[in-house]
């Protein structure tokens, strides 16, 4: 080809490809590679934070599983899998966007949308086609399915040994689908008390101890075993079947919470999100371990010999109360903050026992209690907040949450019942409510 004819081909080409050239460079621009590399790390960090607070969901069956004795074990494993597949479709069907209602406010600040049904991102999703400004939605929904589902997972361990599976089953719908979401959207959704400046960096109030307050009042509702107050006012001990899974179940409470406060940072696309992540680590580490030391030292003063019992749950204690502001303080503050909440839980068991409210794995010392203290705390290390906004926030979620629970609680028991038999209950719910044991070989405990 002569080269006369080259230039005008030339040209033609060249007009051709700009265009397309140029359109391929806004592209790569709109998506800029520190937006998709923190896109990627945050939503990395959702999903291994989710599979760890997934873990405690293991954690608490294997700690109900020993402190209930052997005649109430196998019910005890089937509410804690039962309760996490209800919590993961009820989040789904209603929860999530209940909580989460961006400008889709029904009253604002208060209710959410009801059954919004959650919808995943599309399959291969392009960087220009995502929203890099935060994480995948799948990642966010999974991560805050497990909080939902670790609010019911309380309530299991204090009603255990004389409910029913059902109606128990019936209020973890409720409690998932409505209850939970309602009060946490006040806060994490941008509801009124994230306005009104109450701050719960990963849950001590949201999460615990409104866990806590559905439990407290299931207990009132229910009232206590079978031959655990006499009438003189003693405490009859009922020691459970197993604290070496007793201990096991915290141990694995105790991994999984790294990833319950550390995945609350909600963020890991810069150097200071990712050294804050290690910061929370840390501290709840450490609020855990004085927890637990502290339980240990006072029930060897109060009682002669170390609870093991109590020293679990000063950990389980510790963790709690460090969870509302696991960021600000150094490690002296998770510290005394940890230990306090173990303090806490050594006076409070026994404050139940002679209010007569059975709790049967000490659930409520640990999240209700050390949950207030955890949620009054945060003012020490944290700036912008106060004393009387955290009281305020705590008594509103804890009103809010006790008395739907009460009502459910009251319907279930007119409509359904809660309690089995007395035959049932003194021969176990293992074989009355299920039909089979967890340890066939052995006697009965």
């Amino acid at each position: 080809m002569k080269t006369k004819y080259l230039l005008p081909l030339a040209a033609v080409a060249t007009a051709t490809l700009l265009p397309g050239l140029g359109l391929a460079q806004e592209a790569e621009a709109s998506t800029s590679p520190a937006l998709e590399t923190s896109y990627i790390l945050t939503t990395l960090l959702f999903l291994i934070g989710g599979f760890l607070v997934f873990w405690m969901a293991a954690g608490f069956a294997m700690l109900e599983a020993g402190l209930v004795r052997s005649k109430n074990v196998t019910m005890q494993l089937t509410k804690n899998i039962s309760l996490f597949s209800i919590a993961a479709v009820m989040y789904w069907l209603v929860g999530f966007n209940l909580m989460y209602p961006g400008d889709g406010w029904m009253i604002a600040g208060w209710l959410g949308p009801f059954f919004a049904v959650t919808s995943l991102e599309p399959v291969g999703l392009a960087a220009a086609e995502a929203t890099l400004d935060y994480a995948s939605v799948g990642s966010d929904f999974f991560f805050q399915l497990m909080f939902c589902a670790t609010t019911a997972s309380i309530v299991s361990g204090t009603l255990a040994e004389r409910i029913k599976l059902w109606p128990f089953l019936v209020f973890v719908v409720v409690l998932t689908g409505f209850i939970y979401p309602i009060e946490a959207s006040w806060q994490w959704g941008g509801g009124w008390l994230s306005e009104a400046g109450f701050s719960d960096f990963a849950g001590s109030t949201l999460v615990h101890a409104a866990g806590g307050f559905a439990a407290l009042a299931g207990a009132l509702i229910l009232g206590p075993r079978i031959g655990k107050y006499g009438k003189d006012g003693k405490v009859n001990p009922m020691p459970g079947s197993n604290l070496a899974l007793a201990t096991l179940g915290t141990f694995i409470l105790w991994l999984g919470w790294f990833g319950f406060n550390g995945g609350s940072q909600l963020a890991m696309g810069t150097v200071g999100d990712v050294t804050d992540v290690s910061r929370i680590f840390a501290n709840t580490n450490m609020a855990a371990a004085a927890g637990a030391i502290a339980a240990l030292i006072l029930t060897q003063v109060m009682y002669g010999k170390v609870d093991l019992t109590m020293v679990l749950n000063g950990a389980l204690a510790g963790l709690v109360s460090i969870t509302a502001g696991p960021l600000d303080p150094s490690l002296f503050g998770a510290l005394w903050i940890g230990a306090i909440g173990g303090v806490i839980v050594v006076f409070a068991v026994p404050m139940l026992d002679k209010m007569k409210i059975d709790d049967v794995v000490g659930a409520i010392p640990v999240h209700l209690i050390a949950g207030f203290w955890g949620t009054l705390a945060v003012p020490f290390y944290t700036e912008g907040t106060s004393f009387g906004t955290q009281i305020m926030g705590f008594a509103a979620i804890g009103a809010f949450v006790f008395v739907t629970s009460l009502i459910v609680w009251v319907i279930l028991k007119a409509v359904m019942g809660l309690r089995p038999s007395e035959e049932d209950e003194v021969n176990g719910l293992d074989v009355a409510e299920l039909g089979m044991e967890a340890y066939p070989d052995f006697t009965k405990g």
